[in-house]
């Protein structure tokens, strides 16, 4: 048993993609230094405790990340069933006494007994949809002979439609929500769809929010969602409610400078949650620009940009064009959301509960971004001839 677990090991060493898995540890550290110091204002042992809990997270993510380096992704999605049931069931346990709600009162949390921490179900789902899209997509073409069509179209979108509506319907969180939107047309993009197609769904999108908002349908319950758009081109408008978060984000970045105030020193990072919400989560992006200034922000974009250039690369060079759209499907995770949680940060996106990956504070959401680095590893790994670049069909 114990040979066979160092045979594991070096035959993860030799083929997995250590460039990856160094790069998220990186950034997880990085990360970890600053979620201490966005925490420690209540007490040091609150601090303390929250980076035990992301060390920890760090843990369990190297060890998920060498799990999913050695599975069989294709073997995998040939039960494909059994994960597109996996993905509607586990949204619905939202709505069973597991389900909680966070902060924001979108019930997005599961909380297990004997677990101490919430499980968002949307994290994991993104990685198995991702799989299951891939597999559409392969299917598709290796069964049609047709990604051009309106049927081929519509058969994904379909699927992509009714996993993003389930959850929203079930938890109103429209971050997340947005993620399976993003992730399908990163990949129907890269697999070779039709651009009418695109066209047709943005027109058709914009249609439709343009009635809602002439005809004024939007529900009350859902008034908020519109005032954090409507914040982004008047931030006069409630800016001690709906504003709140971005105003003071703004003032944290701008304090900071080039160099920032200092680590552990950040005027609004080390007061009350009142002062910087969120400060250790969604605007953790803005504590790191009050402490450690320009520079410190520049070397979170920096670590974000080259892990996604990876898996990219990994992609470009994946041995079969299934793998390369799961590939592009991980790396669209990340980008969405650094590009709206940074976005968030600067009042230039709306507010919509995005974290920043490897960076914000919580345990179930680093492990999960290390499932999905592994899937890529594993990608890496059994394509072994990094000179053969596999070629979209289409493209």
């Amino acid at each position: 048993m114990l040979n066979r677990l160092k045979d594991t090991l070096a035959d993860f060493i030799q083929q997995a993609d250590l460039v990856l898995l160094g790069l998220c540890c990186t950034a997880t550290l990085y990360g970890i230094a600053l979620v201490f110091s966005a925490t420690r204002y209540m007490d040091p042992a609150t601090g303390t405790r929250r980076m035990i809990i992301q060390c920890t997270a760090l843990g369990l993510g190297v060890c998920v990340y060498i799990f999913f380096s050695m599975l069989d992704l294709e073997s995998i999605t040939r039960k494909w069933k059994w994960i597109l049931a996996f993905n509607v069931g586990f949204i619905l346990l939202l709505k069973t006494p597991l389900g909680v709600a966070g902060n924001t009162g979108n019930r997005a949390w599961l909380k297990f007994p004997l677990i101490p921490f919430q499980i968002g179900p949307a994290e994991v789902v993104k990685i198995t949809f991702v799989l299951l899209l891939a597999k559409q997509i392969e299917w598709l073409w290796e069964e049609k002979e047709d990604l051009k069509s309106f049927s081929s179209a519509l058969f994904v979108a379909g699927h992509t439609l009714g996993i993003c509506g389930l959850y929203f319907v079930v938890s109103h969180d429209m971050g997340n929500a947005l993620v399976f939107l993003f992730i399908f047309l990163c990949m129907a993009f890269v697999a070779g769809f039709a651009l009418r197609w695109f066209f047709l769904l943005f027109a058709g999108a914009g249609g439709i929010i343009a009635a809602v908002l002439l005809l004024d349908l939007v529900p009350k319950n859902m008034q908020y969602m519109l005032n954090r758009f409507i914040v982004l081109f008047d931030h006069s408008f409630d800016p001690q409610g709906t504003g709140w978060q971005q105003t003071r984000s703004l003032l944290a970045i701008g304090s900071g400078g080039l160099y920032g105030e200092g680590y552990l020193n950040g005027s609004l990072t080390q007061s009350g949650s009142w002062s910087l919400p969120a400060k250790q989560t969604d605007l953790i992006f803005s504590a790191t620009g009050e402490e450690l200034g320009f520079v410190g922000c520049v070397a979170i974009m920096a670590l974000l940009a080259l892990i996604i250039f990876r898996i990219l690369l990994v992609a470009r060079r994946a041995r079969t064009p299934f793998y390369r759209y799961v590939c592009v499907g991980m790396a669209s995770i990340l980008i969405f959301q650094t590009v709206i949680n940074i976005g968030m940060c600067l009042f230039v996106m709306p507010t919509i509960g995005i974290t920043l990956p490897f960076f914000s504070y919580g345990g179930s959401s680093v492990v999960t971004l290390y499932m999905a680095m592994g899937v890529v590893s594993g990608i890496k790994k059994r394509s072994p001839e990094m000179r053969r670049v596999a070629r979209s069909p289409l493209r």
